[in-house]
């Protein structure tokens, strides 16, 4: 076995691509407006009572700005059918909402449509971390979309999870 040492940044990545992430995307409105959106693997629950969330960014992404400055996200949850939209969010920035996946939703924030669910957040709190920040939000609001099998990252590309082991 390959030993991961300290400052081995490549070795470092490549252990986290092995682990397998659940899909979301977080959308948002730059402060001119624009919609603006990425998609992670870092969210997580962190309450249920009261409904908090959160989820992980670099500082230095594109839509940063707006999630620093701004104060609400969406949170899509995403599924197997939502691989393209996936994969549109992770690409050029200036055509992430090029397309009729999405209209405006609550807040005037960008929705995506088709996803099996969303929640509308409100930002509680953005922690600094080196070059990144975790981010927590409250969800105000929110809708279930229909069912869809599992959207899966890992190792850089994107995988359904199909039936569930017995």
């Amino acid at each position: 076995m390959d030993r991961i040492t300290p400052g081995d940044v490549d070795a470092f990545k490549q252990a986290f691509r092995r682990l397998s992430a659940g899909v979301s995307a977080v959308t948002a409105l730059d402060p001119d407006g624009s919609p603006v959106g990425f998609t992670a693997t870092s969210l997580a629950s962190l309450s249920a009572a009261p409904p908090l969330a959160t989820f992980n960014m670099a500082r230095k992404a594109s839509a940063y700005r707006a999630v620093h400055e701004g104060t609400h996200v969406l949170v899509h949850i995403l599924g197997a059918r939502n691989r393209d939209v996936a994969i549109q969010l992770a690409g050029d920035r200036d055509q992430r909402f090029v397309g009729d996946h999405w209209e405006p939703g609550p807040g005037g924030l960008p929705l995506l449509k088709n996803v099996p669910a969303w929640m509308y957040g409100r930002i509680v709190e953005r922690v600094a971390v080196v070059e990144s920040a975790l981010v927590v939000v409250e969800i105000e609001d929110g809708g279930l979309g229909e069912p869809d099998e599992a959207l899966i990252y890992h190792e850089r590309d994107w995988y359904s999870t199909g039936d569930p082991l017995a």
